[in-house]
């Protein structure tokens, strides 16, 4: 378990983090999404050693971290952080190399990444001379060449085609199911929505909600109901108690008090014809993260 506590950060006047705290769990994908500027990078940083907190802890396991246990992280950074030059494969085998991988390993560990992320034919190529989406991928090879403890990605889907999403969402999580605590950021809601286990929202520098995807979920979901019917739904708009969204023929959305509002108009709506569908709404990430930065 990564676990991050009361972190602080202020450059000069202004406080970039406010009492951060938030967990990663080992074997879930945690989503860290905020607008620009909202404290992400500077999290991640702190949590790598990169920067130091002006207070508050970061452990890993119950153990405060220090360099040694953060050799053991794999770190994507958003901006490129790859030799441009140097050639795909030999960067990687060096990087495993740097992380103490013998040389058969590192050989081995390059060829089984670059494989699973489409890169194989790029491995006698210079990192300049792929495209950018290519470049992000050997970005996240690089992150997992040493095979880390834990995973810290910043915008790793940044730039990506949707075919290399995919292959870039497998491999992740793979990690995950592997037991590693996986953070990652990114503007990307939907596919937070689709990957993450575990979400954590930050807006001026301060969590503004954290927990499981489905928790959240839940915790943020109005009693929003929608049904389709044989017969019209106007009856609806004058039912007690029920708010309509919107409604068309035989098709409503609307928000209801309580649940015995919305028991009551199924019954309503059973009487006075077929009903082929009556279901709960759940908010969509979008939905959530624009209800908790207000």
């Amino acid at each position: 378990m990564l676990e991050i506590r009361h972190v602080n950060k202020t450059y000069g006047t202004r406080r970039v983090l406010d009492d951060v705290s938030f967990d990663v769990a080992p074997g879930r994908m945690t989503g860290f999404v905020g607008g620009n500027g909202a404290g992400k990078t500077t999290t991640m940083r702190i949590i790598l050693g990169v920067l130091e907190a002006d207070s508050g802890t970061v452990s890993l396991n119950g153990e405060p971290l220090g360099p040694l246990g953060r050799r053991r992280f794999g770190y994507m950074p958003e901006e490129r952080g790859l030799y441009p030059k140097m050639k795909v494969g030999e960067q990687l085998h060096y990087l495993a190399r740097l992380h103490g991988l013998s040389a058969a390993d590192a050989e081995r560990s390059t060829s089984e990444l670059l494989a699973r992320l489409g890169l194989s034919e790029r491995i006698g190529d210079p990192v300049e001379k792929l495209s950018l989406g290519n470049q992000q991928r050997a970005q996240i090879a690089a992150a997992l060449v040493h095979d880390p403890d834990v995973l810290i990605l910043d915008e790793p889907f940044s730039g990506l085609d949707p075919l290399a999403v995919e292959t870039v969402v497998e491999v992740l999580g793979d990690q995950a199911r592997r037991g590693k605590p996986v953070l990652f950021s990114s503007h990307q809601l939907d596919i937070v929505e689709r990957l993450c286990d575990d979400l954590v929202i930050i807006a001026d520098g301060g969590i503004r909600a954290s927990g499981s995807r489905d928790g959240l979920r839940s915790e943020h979901a109005a009693l929003r109901y929608q049904l389709q019917t044989d017969a019209d739904a106007a009856w609806l708009r004058d039912e007690p108690g029920v708010t309509v969204i919107e409604a068309d023929g035989g098709y409503a959305l609307f928000d209801v008090d309580d649940a015995e509002t919305a028991s009551r108009v199924l019954r309503s709506a059973v009487a006075r014809g077929g009903v082929t569908d009556f279901a709960r709404q759940h908010p969509t990430l979008s939905q959530i993260f624009k209800e908790v930065i207000r």
